[in-house]
Formats: structure tokens, sequence, C-alpha cells
């Protein structure tokens, strides 16, 4: 015990070091009842815990069958080891609607003070660490022992690691490593730009990964919880206030009923959590009342229990008929400001030169192939949001909110899937006519600049042998994803499926190494162990070893101490890469030129002109001149 409140303890300075000066508390707000037909149930349950004042504040909406005398036992339990128990007798409160206990409803509001020795009890870590995993239990018996009701409460002191710091800082260095990679190749540093490029979109697929294996429907301990929602902004999942309100009137006006879970807070109970424990699975009746959709929600009363994509849904604070909305409109968003952004650049370079403010020579290939250039960039948003919308469209036809949601999430479907079949399609039908002609893969993959802007996303992080690598990536990702959208009711299933296809991922690209050299491969491979570490402690989340309490308490803080400090990791390995880049005079130097032999077939921006010279002259004999070169 000495040694994991050591460990505990240890967090707060890499997590919640803002926090530290705070008040100190220890509150709840859902109450879970322990048996079926308790005899006691809160529709409203907020309860507030000062040490420093050793105040609880209560208020408390009941429902209860209870008569007479009776004896409340406490028991709090913190990582599955429990600190305190103690019984309470409930005519100490001062409150005549608990001695004796009377049927009915009852309104719980008032403030009792606890005693000094109790408050000692209580260890000064849980006032301080980070998504404290705790439950407080009280077991109703009457005078001859029999129990009569129980009821558990989710305890938590305010702090946690889902912080917005957290998402900015990921979400910006992902983005930068993404545009130096393309300012390194329109200087001419192909080599630069492949590697940063390919590094970059490793780490946001690592990203990526923590947030759908956060999705899943198993129990999460809090800490493991709230780091895997620190990545949902990958997935679309971003909370913005006005555009929420734009949702629920579209979910309305084309069929559906927008669920209203969060503007009801003040009047329902929310566990995002549970262990050990069953709730009755009822039908939501007019709170979460939706269109065409029956609601998985556990619910005694008016106390709701989220698993899943709902939980995440909960917690990024969007409701749960808006989430397939935002993952789209995002998407959608995203896409279309990237491309715009290319059109601009392409119109201000061509002024720049008109003005003479540049040389003609410069970014010529982007200016004179720059549709191709962003049709290949929409190529790339959609590999990078294939995850994204393939998740949230296969979730929606499980859900649907409404009947233009269902036709949207088809659509994206259909549209995402198949622009990338389509796209590994054209890159191996490629490769293969260069094998035929050329002996090797990489010479039409590599020389045709056409080809290389629109397809290279496909095959440019891998090495040129291994151009057919995306077809096992996305079956891959599709596999995974079907798991995800449809387990939602069968936590246990997704944990051990996940681990099989993480462990066959993982052995699949340690045998076949196809990125572009040792590095990446390196890179990748050291990224996909610790997708099957998470994947291994999500297994024993599912509870099928039935291991002590104590040891997923454990398994939860190993989950966020691994991944925080490998993300760590991996960001100061990207914000080097781009220093060197843009640092440096000649960044290539620090990459060992690729096997394949890729950059003697790729056409240099130098050269450029005199290349499309040639062959618009080529093109002139052959009877079928291109007019704009």
């Amino acid at each position: 015990m000495r040694y994991s409140s050591l460990l505990l303890a240890g967090l707060v300075g890499l997590a919640s070091l803002p926090a530290a000066a705070a008040t100190r508390l220890i509150k709840s707000t859902s109450l879970q009842t322990c048996i079926e037909n308790s005899d006691f149930s809160a529709s409203l349950f907020n309860v507030v815990f000062t040490p420093d004042n050793r105040t609880v504040s209560i208020d408390i909406v009941a429902v209860s069958s209870l008569e007479g005398n009776v004896t409340a036992e406490l028991t709090i339990d913190a990582y599955g080891l429990t600190i305190l128990t103690q019984t309470i007798d409930p005519c100490e409160l001062g409150t005549d609607q608990l001695c004796p206990m009377k049927p009915g409803q009852f309104d719980l509001e008032t403030d009792t003070t606890i005693d000094a020795s109790v408050v000692n009890e209580i260890p000064g870590i849980a006032y301080t660490v980070p998504d404290l995993d705790g439950t407080a239990r009280v077991v109703i018996t009457n005078s001859s022992g029999a129990q009569l009701a129980c009821v558990e409460a989710r305890l938590s002191n305010g702090k946690t690691v889902n912080s917005k710091i957290v998402k900015w800082v990921t979400a910006v260095i992902a983005g930068v490593a993404l545009v130096v990679s393309a300012i390194a190749s329109g200087l001419g540093h192909s080599s630069t730009a492949a590697h940063i490029a390919a590094n970059g979109l490793s780490l946001f697929g690592y990203f990526q990964n923590i947030a759908i294996i956060g999705m899943c429907s198993m129990t999460l301990p809090p800490l493991t919880s709230a780091w895997a929602q620190d990545f949902e902004w990958t997935m679309g999942i971003i909370k913005v206030d006005f555009m929420q309100s734009i949702f629920n009137w579209y979910i309305q006006a084309t069929g559906g009923t927008p669920s209203t879970l969060l503007q009801n807070l003040s009047s329902v109970s929310i566990n995002v959590q549970k262990r050990s424990l069953e709730y009755l699975a009822k039908r939501s009746s007019s709170l979460l009342a939706r269109s065409n959709n029956d609601s998985d929600l556990s619910t005694i009363s008016t106390t709701y229990t989220l698993h899943g994509i709902k939980r995440v849904a909960y917690l990024a604070g969007i409701e749960i008929t808006n989430l397939f909305m935002t993952g789209f409109t995002f998407f959608i968003f995203f896409t279309f400001i990237i491309c715009f952004i290319l059109v601009m650049l392409k119109l201000i370079f061509e002024g720049l030169v008109k003005l003479k403010w540049i040389a003609p020579g410069r970014f010529v290939e982007f200016r004179l192939r720059w549709l191709t250039i962003i049709k290949g960039t929409m190529y790339r948003l959609v590999l990078i949001g294939f995850p994204q919308m393939t998740i949230l469209s296969l979730w929606e036809l499980t859900q649907r909110d409404s009947p233009a949601a269902v036709v949207l999430a088809v659509v994206m479907l259909l549209m995402v899937n198949g622009l990338l079949a389509w796209a590994a399609f054209k890159v191996v039908r490629l490769a293969k006519r260069s094998v035929a002609v050329y002996k090797n893969p990489a010479y039409i993959l590599y020389s045709d600049s056409a080809a290389l802007n629109r397809w290279g996303f496909i095959y440019v992080q891998f090495r040129a042998t291994a151009y057919y690598f995306i077809v096992p990536v996305l079956i891959y990702t599709f596999i995974k994803a079907c798991f995800i959208s449809f387990g939602q009711s069968v936590g246990t299933v997704q944990g051990i499926v996940l681990m099989i296809i993480e462990f066959f991922y993982l052995l699949f690209i340690s045998i076949v190494k196809p990125y572009m050299d040792r590095r990446t491969n390196i890179f990748n491979i050291t990224i996909q162990s610790v997708n099957f570490l998470n994947a291994i402690l999500f297994f024993f989340f599912t509870g099928v070893t039935n291991v002590p309490g104590i040891v997923i308490g454990v398994m939860g803080v190993v989950f966020f101490v691994l991944n925080a400090a490998f993300a760590l990791v991996l960001l100061v390995m990207i914000i080097i890469s781009c220093l060197f880049a843009l640092l440096s005079k000649n960044p290539d130097t620090r990459y060992q030129p690729m096997r394949d032999d890729r950059a003697s077939f790729i056409k240099s921006t130098a050269q450029l002109p005199e290349v499309m010279e040639l062959e618009a002259l080529g093109a002139t004999a052959r009877g079928n001149a291109n007019p704009k070169y």
C-alpha cells in the first residue's frame, strides 16, 4: 500500500500541478444501486466533502420504501483496497425523514460535520491524485441484520488529466509536422519531407488509436478513460457550443429526437464508470427518447450509466445524438479549409512571380501541378479520417438518430472506403506495370510526378517493394472499426478481439518491415508495440481474468504513465526533426539514401521546367500536345 501511494503521488507532478493549490475536496454526482430490487434509489445525488472544515454538503432527491429504524454500513474503496469502514446511525444526521425512515420520495439538502478522527483516516493522496479511482458503498440493514438496500457512489476529487492543454499541444505538434514536411518538399528536400510526413502520420495514428481504444465499452479506470479522452479530437469529437445547437435543430428537423441528457444534469445522476456491478437495462423514457433508436443506457429510476462511445460523447460535453454529426462536420470542415489554403497559396505564388518578388523557378512543381496536388491532399485527408468516419458511420447505423443522419453515414462510409479502395487499386496497378516494364516498382511510382502527387500518400512511407502494404493497413483499420462500432454491448468481446488484432498486426509488420528505411520501421514497430500493450491492459479491464481490484487500479495507472511518457518521447522526436528540417541548409544529409533508389527517379524541382518542356515536345510529335505546356 505504501509503494502504491508513492506511485500515485508521483502522478500529481505529471498531471495536476496547476490544480495543486485548489480547494481539497471529494465529491460524487451519481448514485447507483448495488442490488436488484433495492429499497432505496436516488434520481439526484450531489455530495461534496471538504476536509479542511470537515463539512459534507448533501443534495439528494431519492425514493425509498424503507420504513423504521435502520443502520447504514459505509465502505470506501480506492484502487480496489478498502480504506475506510464505518457504521452510521441515520438518527445522528438530525433529519426527520431518516429517523425513523419513512417510505416515499424525499428531498435532502443539508450540511453536516464529520468527526476529525474519521477525516484523519482518509489518506491525503485522495485529494491530489487525478481521476481518483474510488467508490463509497452504503449497505442499509434493519435491526435483524437483513439487507434492505445497497447504493454505491463514484468518488472524484475534481482533478483530471483530461486537459485542454494536452489536447492543444498534441494537435499543434502533429499539425506542425505535416506543415514542415510540406515546406521541406517545396524546398526540394524530398527525403526530409518523406520522413517527417511518415513520422507525423504515425504519431497521429498513435493518438487516434488511444482515442479508438477509449471508445471500448468495457469498464475503464477513471485515469485511463480521462487520458484517452485527451485524444478524441483526432476523431473529430470537438465541442463547439453553437454547432451543437445547430445539430440539435438538424436532428429534430430531419425526423429524429435529440437527446437532452446534458440539459438535465440538475435532475438526473450520470455514471460513466462502473465496477463489479450489473444494473438493470431498461429503455430510457422521456429524458433520452429517440426516434428509431433502442437506447441501451443502463438506468435505474433517472440514473444513467454510459459506456463506450456514449461515455466519450458525455465526457466531451456532446449530446449523444449529436456525436456523429460532430465528427462528420469537422471532417468536412478541415478538408475544405486545407483545400482552400492550397488554392490561396497557388494564387499567392503566381502573384509573387508576376511581381518578380520570387524567382520563376520557386515552387514551380506546386504552381504547375496544383490541381493534382490538391486531389492528392484530399485523398491524404480521407486516409487520415478513415478510422474516424468508419467508426462513427457504422455506429450511427446502430443508433439511427434521424433518417438524414443515417443517409449521411451511409454516404460517408461508401465514399471514404470507395476512394481509398480505388487509390489502393491504382497504386497496385501502377507498381505492377512498372515491374513488368522496368523490373522495378519504384520507377513509375516515383518518376511519374502526377502519380506521385496524387497517389504518393499511399506508398511513400513504405519501401517500393511494399507498395501493396496500404491494403493490409486498410483491412486492419476496418476490422477494428467494426468491432468498436458494433461491439458496444459486448465489451468483453471487444477486449479479446482487439488484443488479437493488435498482436497479429504487430507480428505482421515486424516480419515484413514495410516502411521506407530501418529508422522508420523501428519508429512504427515501437508504436505498434505500445498499441499491443494497451490492448493487453484493456483485456484485463474486461474482468474475465477476475484479478483483484488493486491490480486493475495499478493497470490503469500503468496505462497512463506508459502512454504519457511514450507520447512525450514521440513529440520531442518530431519537434527535433522539424527544427532540423527548418534550420539546416541540407537536412537530407540526416537521412540515409533509400535502398529502393527512389531519389534517382524523382524529377527535381529545378529540372522540372526542362523535363516538362521535353514532355511537351514529345507529346507534340505524337499529335496530342497539351496547350498548357
